[in-house]
């Protein structure tokens, strides 16, 4: 299911931020650096370009791509044998209950304020040296300079920010986490190493199988993952399903 489109001023400035970075990067560095008509020049333009669409792809899939609701009939059963994990209230210690949404909560769902209504398992949010010195020299008082200054001023802070966040999400996709799952899980260790128990994320089955559940079972679907493989985002494995099953034999 697709969101409706409606004008937004943060997407709105991120596409014009990437518009501009690829058309300075084509048509300013690349051609001052290489030329377009070479060889070289060729072949950059045409790898920066698929990573351009490719990156535009995903952000385009992860703003029109709705982030699944809970099912209206959805009732937790605390008697299924098949599902060991059951969520529970911080206070009070009951099942989680949306007030807002007035209907039970799966595991890993939670309240969107944008959406307004429970998303299911909801995450919170670099020279060439082919340059002609002598040649740059005499062109940077023209309009170039300025080109370079707003690409340094985008693609610095830009890329510290996304770097750091290709890292968290990175670490969160090998713990299988949530960012919401990791503040609570902060707080969850604290309290069983205060009662002298060591805590584990339930939905921790190790590294690669955090991967497959996450990017998909395939590694060659792994640079444009799918969710055929999440199945209706109710349940999930858990490092107890392991447990089980190595008991059972």
């Amino acid at each position: 299911m697709k969101r409706p489109l409606s004008f937004s001023l943060p997407v709105t400035v991120v596409v014009l931020a990437i518009l501009y970075i690829y058309l300075s990067t084509i048509f300013v560095f690349i051609d001052r650096w290489f030329g377009l008509m070479s060889s070289p020049g060729i072949m950059n333009a045409v790898v920066f370009t698929a990573l351009a669409l490719m990156s535009v792809f995903n952000y385009a899939i992860a703003i029109l791509t709705d982030p699944g609701r809970v099912p209206p009939s959805f009732m937790p059963d605390v008697e299924d044998s098949d599902n060991p994990v059951h969520e529970i209230k911080r206070k009070g210690g009951d099942l989680r209950f949306c007030q807002k949404c007035s209907h039970f909560k799966p595991p890993r769902a939670h309240h969107c304020r944008v959406c307004r209504r429970c998303v299911l398992r909801m995450v919170l949010l670099v020279g060439s040296l082919t340059v002609d010195p002598q040649k740059d020299e005499l062109q940077s008082g023209d309009s170039f300079r300025t080109i370079y200054v707003i690409s340094g001023l985008l693609l610095v802070p830009l890329s510290a920010a996304l770097g750091v966040l290709l890292g968290w999400h990175v670490y969160l996709i090998l713990q299988n986490k949530t960012t919401i799952e990791y503040h609570e899980g902060v707080r969850a260790m604290w309290l069983a190493e205060k009662g002298g128990h060591v805590y584990k994320h339930p939905y921790d089955v190790g590294a690669y199988e955090n991967l497959t559940t996450v990017l998909g079972p395939s590694i060659f679907c792994w640079v444009c993952p799918t969710s055929g493989h999440i199945g209706s985002g109710l349940r999930f494995r858990t490092a107890y399903d392991s447990m089980t099953g190595a008991s059972v034999r």
